[in-house]
C-alpha cells in the first residue's frame, strides 16, 4: 500500500500527463521500469524523444521543484535513457530531457512548468 508521499508523487505524475498531452507530447510509457532504475515519462514532442522527470512540491520552501535534480539523478537518467535507446533500437532517435516542475496549492491548484531541453546527457 502507498504511503502519502507515494500517493502525492503519483497525482504531481498524473497532473504532467494530462499536462504534456495537452501541450501536444504524446505519450508512449509513463514509470518505465529498467534493470537500473525507472524513467518517470517517456514521450514524443513532434520528432524528438523526450524523457521527462517529473518533481512535485507542496512548497516552494527549498526552491523550485525544477532545481531538485542533483548531478547524480541527472546522471542516473542518462543511463537510463541510453538503457531505453539501447534496447528499443533508437540509438540514432534525436532525444532530449524535459523537467515538469509542479507546486501544489491544493487538491486542484497546480503551477505547472515544462521546462524542455532541461539537461544534457551526464554519462561518467
Amino acid at each position: 500500500m502507498a504511503n502519502s508521499h507515494q500517493l502525492f508523487g503519483q497525482s504531481g505524475e498524473a497532473v504532467a500527463l494530462d499536462h504534456l498531452k495537452k501541450n501536444g507530447y504524446r505519450i508512449l510509457a509513463s514509470n518505465y521500469r529498467t534493470p537500473l532504475g525507472e524513467i518517470d515519462i517517456i514521450a514524443r514532442d513532434k520528432d524528438t524523444l523526450v524523457f521527462a522527470e517529473v518533481k512535485t512540491r507542496h512548497s516552494d520552501r527549498y526552491g523550485s521543484p525544477k532545481w531538485a535534480i542533483t548531478p547524480q539523478k541527472k546522471r542516473k537518467l542518462s543511463m537510463l535513457a541510453l538503457y531505453y535507446l539501447k534496447t528499443a533500437h533508437l540509438m540514432h532517435q534525436k532525444a532530449r530531457f524535459d523537467v515538469v516542475s509542479i507546486l501544489a496549492h491544493g487538491p486542484d491548484k497546480w503551477d505547472i512548468e515544462i521546462i524542455k531541453n532541461a539537461f544534457d546527457l551526464s554519462y561518467p
